[in-house]
């Protein structure tokens, strides 16, 4: 047949009666109600899998007589008055902020940048652990009622689609979206007109088009350069997620971070608060300090006002996760910018220097442009603070501006629907909105065992259904044969799901060893060879397509798997998304993860696979850290304790691995089958309550934008608005301070006056004189401090009590002379240490000018 093929698609129209569907398709409100979803399930399974569960690509391909017919059908019509009513009154209610007591005006709106983000499958815009935790972070604000608006770029094509070959090569397929079928809708004005936003590049202007997404109660706002007024180079820069060179890479994040500040103004919103997520929207800083020179504030005033109100968040320690350009390429790109700032380039790339490096790093540029800055979890924070010392080089990393938020999960969103019911009948009603409290999960250990066990055989039967489905397909496109599929699915019978199903899911880089399982295949196997115990170990998991090492690391456990030993034991299923991410954290018996200690920032994967029921056995790194409750007898889940440091990598792994071993040998595989009468074991069932109970309350989304909210959101926009007040004058003043300061600072020293006391009786005091030399700086412009505790306790303990020297006047030599006459409240060995630091009342942080000097 000859002749030109011409395409056309017939889209339905929706009856009168089932027009709110159009709605409910247009808000990822459907992403954590899993009702809405169900409800256009139920209109025709198959359709709704071939469209991956997009609504609204699902209603412009549905039959038109279906529609109709369903317009007529009394049990459709009524759950979609239920779905219906819960949205409406999801919408009209405030959420839940007044129950957490967040402080929040009127006018306060906090802008949430981040290059990527993960609601659900049908808006693919994420790679992984970052865009899923952003995602997480909109629907709480949402939850929440947080004035929030999110902000990031609106790629057509999203991260790859896996596959692999029989030997475990992976395969990158890229598609373009349609963004027809896509949540999303253009804004236009006030017009009718399609709103664009302006962003110079060198020699040229970009227009960008502004998008919008509905996520509950909260506003995304996404930019496109795929317009026909662009070059296609131009059209390219939104083309695809983390993709290109580093000339993609830095126009993507002056586009995000420039782009989206531009984004906001013109849809008339003004942030009081700005979120950096990740150093990729750093840019932005530079553009707000633009606009503000531009309105007559002298540059260094404008980074003051800018950072007053810039909440800064770093993800991980991994170098390779921090952005890093040449410095000629800033040079190329913000050469009219130190123009317009009437500043010199040197003065521009000193915001992104790193000591000993001749690059522009986005992490010190965002951590430069803010004043609120935190890791992801307990030691992560202690990481990230160690790590960007030298922004502060004369403070103790446990005293720096660095805190820390542990992450967590978006509860209705990870929670297999099959707990719902459960949770409120033994919960209570409105268990939800109690998630944060741990009293509210004590319910947990009145469901029966029997009933415990049973959901968690159905979840993994659900599971096995789907890891079949997907085996089966990578099997067949690798043209293997049945009788091998058939020995490949021994142990995955959703008819009898009660073999120890282990999972490991993830980003297959490097440092998250996913191939430790296999340092000593000879001890593994005599783990998981018992015919009466046996255990299937699922992998699940995406190396970036140019990180060799992580694609090595897959072909190493598919070879693996394919040995004699572990064929049928193992299975590396290929196509990681979050489809089959919900079903492994819900279905799995035990979720395992071992980085290397202290590389895993939070990790929330585990967070998730413990709200359903299943045991974490992990490294305590990241979250398990703090997650992690041996309890009286009764722990939680198995932690692998990290060895010490001094050993070198192939000592630390076999050390690790070896504890891998002993705890599946000696604690996980026998528990699992010590079972009872009923064919569950209770001690299982005992630690898996347990982890829901401990673990729930505690690393739930809600309560992490809580924390952001009370920690960072509130004292934000309230430093924003003290040092914009009177035309800036709080940022002037500041500014001032501190140039006067730096220049003053090496001059400053400090000498003691008095004879210092070794011993002295209980309720007695030490006298401590200080003569300093200011070196032009007044006795208001610094703190004079002795810090007193125990041997060996260092600053930012917190049993290390500060004392402040008072100042007494001045000596004939100009020296100021500081006096305390010190009480100690402890008996025994004590040490106290003597320090000076700058000191200014409308500091948001005491010690953010980094100075300090130790006598």
């Amino acid at each position: 047949m000859t002749g030109t093929v011409h395409t056309l698609e017939i889209n339905p129209q929706l009856p009168e009666r089932l027009e709110r569907l159009e709605e409910l398709a247009n808000n990822l409100w459907y992403s954590w109600d899993r009702p809405t979803r169900g409800l256009f399930a139920s209109l025709s399974a198959p359709l709704w899998k071939a469209t991956n569960h997009n609504p609204k690509a699902f209603l412009k391909r549905a039959d038109q007589k279906r529609l109709e017919a369903t317009a007529e059908n009394p049990v459709f019509l009524a759950a979609l008055s239920r779905v219906v009513s819960a949205y409406d009154t999801y919408h009209e209610m405030p959420g839940m902020a007044h129950v957490h007591g967040h402080p929040f005006r009127d006018d306060d709106l906090i802008a949430y940048f981040c290059a990527e983000f993960g609601f659900h499958e049908s808006l693919p815009i994420y790679s992984g652990g970052l865009g899923i935790l952003a995602g997480d972070h909109c629907k709480a604000a949402s939850d929440l009622g947080l004035p929030f608006v999110g902000v990031g770029l609106l790629y057509r094509q999203g991260y790859f689609q896996q596959t692999l070959s029989a030997d475990g090569h992976q395969h990158a397929t890229y598609t373009d979206s349609d963004f027809d079928d896509l949540p999303v809708s253009p804004v236009l004005d006030a017009d009718g007109r399609e709103i664009l936003v302006p962003v110079e590049l060198p020699g040229r202007t970009v227009q960008a088009k502004v998008w919008e997404v509905r996520v509950g109660h909260v506003r995304l706002v996404l930019l496109d350069t795929w317009l026909a007024q662009n070059s296609e180079h131009d059209r390219d820069i939104t083309h695809r997620l983390y993709g290109g060179d580093k000339t993609t890479r830095i126009e993507q994040e002056i586009l995000l971070g420039i782009g989206g500040v531009r984004a906001l103004a013109a849809l008339g919103l003004k942030p009081t608060v700005w979120h950096v997520n990740e150093g990729h929207a750093a840019f932005l800083i530079l553009e707000r300090i633009r606009r503000l020179v531009a309105g007559g504030l002298p540059y260094a005033a404008a980074l003051e006002a800018v950072a007053a109100n810039v909440v800064f968040t770093t993800h991980t320690p991994v170098p390779a996760g921090h952005d890093h350009f040449a410095e000629e390429m800033i040079r190329r790109y913000f050469a009219h910018w130190c123009q317009e700032l009437g500043i010199g380039c040197e003065q521009l790339l000193a915001l992104g220097a790193e000591p000993g490096k001749a690059e522009f790093n986005m992490t010190a540029l965002a951590l430069r442009g803010s004043r609120h800055h935190n890791g992801v979890s307990r030691i992560h924070g202690d990481v990230s603070a160690d790590i960007c010392r030298y922004l502060w080089p004369q403070i103790e990393p446990a005293e720096n501006p660095m805190e820390y938020v542990t992450n967590g999960v978006h509860l209705p969103t990870f929670l297999a629907p099959e707990w719902f019911e459960t949770f409120e009948r033994y919960l209570g009603i409105g268990w939800q909105a109690r998630q944060t409290d741990p009293a509210n999960w004590d319910g947990i250990e009145l469901i029966p065992d029997a009933t415990f066990w049973s959901i968690r055989q159905q979840l993994k039967a659900k599971l096995f259904e789907l890891v079949r489905e997907r085996i089966r397909e990578q099997h067949k496109r690798n043209q293997g044969s049945p009788s091998h599929l058939d020995r490949l699915l021994k142990l995955v019978d959703p008819d009898n799901p009660k073999v120890l199903t282990i999972g490991f899911a993830r980003r297959f880089a490097t440092y998250k060893r996913a191939a430790l399982l296999f340092q000593d295949p000879s001890w593994l196997r005599e783990i998981i060879e018992q015919a009466d115990r046996p255990v299937l170990f699922l992998f699940a998991g995406k190396a970036h397509p140019a990180d060799l090492p992580g694609q090595e690391i897959i072909r190493q456990i598919a070879q693996m798997a394919r040995l004699p030993e572990f064929e049928g034991r193992i299975l590396l299923v290929e196509g990681y998304d979050l489809h089959l991410s919900r079903s492994l954290v819900a279905g799995v018996d035990v979720w395992l993860n071992n980085p290397i200690y202290p590389l895993e920032a939070s990790g929330t994967s585990g967070m998730k696979a413990a709200m359903n029921g299943a045991l974490n056995l992990s490294v305590l790194d990241g979250w398990w850290g703090e997650g992690y409750d041996e309890g009286e007898g009764l722990p939680n889940g198995w932690a692998i304790k990290p060895v010490p440091g001094h050993l070198d990598d192939a000592q630390r792994d076999a050390e690790e691995a070896r504890a891998l071993y002993e705890l599946l040998q000696d604690h996980v595989i026998p528990t699992y089958y010590r079972t009872g009468p009923m064919g569950y074991s209770p001690e299982w069932i005992a630690m898996a309550k347990r982890s829901i109970a401990s673990i729930a309350p505690r690393f739930n989304v809600i309560r992490m934008v809580g924390e952001y909210a009370q920690k960072f959101y509130g004292p934000a926009a309230a430093h924003g608005r003290r040092y914009a007040d009177a035309d800036f004058a709080a940022a002037r003043d500041v500014a001032a301070w501190k140039s006067r300061v730096r220049a003053a600072w090496p001059g400053v020293r400090l000498r003691r006056l008095d004879s210092p006391e070794r011993r002295l009786r209980f309720g007695h005091s030490v006298h401590v004189e200080l003569a300093v030399q200011l070196n032009g700086l007044a006795p208001a412009d610094v703190t004079v401090e002795a810090l007193v505790g125990r041997p060996g306790h260092r600053p930012g303990h917190g049993r290390v009590r500060r004392y402040a020297l008072h100042f007494a006047g001045h000596a004939e030599n100009g020296e100021a002379q500081y006096r305390l006459e010190l009480t100690p409240e402890l008996c025994g060995k004590l040490e106290y240490r003597l320090r000076i630091f700058p000191a200014h009342p409308a500091l948001i942080h005491p010690f953010e000018t980094g100075l300090m000097i130790w006598l």
